[in-house]
């Protein structure tokens, strides 16, 4: 278990994320490597898929989720802009959760997908995914952006 917790949490990167009828429906997904010709790069889209593992016991709470990219020197990078601001920084993406359980089970499952369109990499070297729960790091998804020479 965690700092946060009992939560803990599966996740995976792909090209595209959905989350319909408690599933997650994901395409692309399982890499771990982004190659360019140059940078920096906008990508297209990633996408994140979640899974919230919650115990039936912890059930009913309100828990807050972060995700947040770090650049290979542990910088926090920003996740895009808000036009509506001018261009204001999105520095990580937020919201709250709970889960209601019927007992039924010893955990219940939130899926979760987030996908970021025209994220901009401007460095080579490994960057990471960083999921919080309540404040705490309960999960990182690392990926390497690289130079190809095609």
């Amino acid at each position: 278990m965690t700092a946060a917790g009992p939560i803990s949490v599966d996740a995976f990167l792909a090209d595209s994320v959905s989350s319909e009828e408690g599933k997650l429906h994901a395409q692309g997904a399982g890499w771990n490597r982004i190659l360019t010709a140059g940078l920096p790069t906008l990508q297209g889209r990633i996408g994140l898929g979640l899974l919230l593992r919650v115990p039936a016991a912890g059930a009913g709470a309100e828990h807050q989720l972060e995700i947040a990219l770090h650049g290979p020197d542990g910088e926090r990078l920003p996740l895009g802009v808000v036009a509506e601001d001018g261009g204001a920084p999105i520095e990580s993406v937020t919201g709250t959760f709970a889960v209601e359980t019927d007992g039924a089970v010893e955990e219940e499952l939130l899926p979760v997908a987030i996908n970021l369109d025209g994220l901009r990499l401007e460095r080579e070297g490994i960057h990471r995914f960083v999921v919080s729960v309540d404040g705490a790091a309960i999960r990182t998804l690392p990926f390497t952006v690289a130079l190809h020479d095609d």
